[in-house]
C-alpha cells in the first residue's frame, strides 16, 4: 500500500507560482505512474496532468499548457507540480494519484488507485 503525502499549497496572487510535492511512503512509486488532479468548489475533479513511470513521460491538460510542469524524482520517490503564471481559475484543491501503466499514465481520475489527501491552492490578489 502506497501512501502519498502532498505539500506546498498554499496562497499565490495572479502570475505567481507554487510548487507541490507529492511524497510516496515506499519506493514501489517509483514503478507507477502519477497524475495531478484539482477539484474546485461545486466542480468535478479534473486531471491536471500526468508523469509516466520508467521514462517520465509527461502530458498535460490544455489548461496547464505553457504553464504548469509536472516532473519527478526517483531517488526521493517524489513527483513535483510546478505552477506558474497562475490564474483565479486554477484555485482548487490539488491531489496527486499513482497507479500502474505500461509506459504511460492517465488523466482519469477513476484509473488511480492511491490517493493523496490533497492541497488547497488559492490564487487571489
Amino acid at each position: 500500500q502506497v501512501q502519498l503525502v502532498e505539500s506546498g499549497g498554499g496562497l499565490a496572487q495572479p502570475g505567481g507560482s507554487l510548487r507541490l510535492s507529492c511524497v510516496a511512503s515506499d519506493f514501489s512509486f517509483n514503478s507507477l505512474a502519477v497524475g495531478w488532479f484539482r477539484q474546485a468548489p461545486g466542480k468535478e475533479r479534473e486531471g491536471v496532468g500526468c508523469i509516466s513511470s520508467r521514462e517520465a513521460t509527461t502530458s498535460l491538460e490544455d489548461s496547464g499548457k505553457g504553464r504548469f510542469t509536472i516532473s519527478r524524482e526517483f531517488a526521493k520517490s517524489t513527483a513535483y507540480l510546478q505552477m506558474n503564471d497562475m490564474k483565479p481559475e486554477d484555485t482548487a484543491v490539488y491531489y496527486c494519484a499513482a497507479a500502474k501503466f505500461l509506459n504511460t499514465c492517465s488523466l482519469v481520475p477513476y484509473q488511480y488507485n492511491y490517493w493523496g489527501q490533497g492541497a488547497q491552492v488559492t490564487v487571489s490578489a
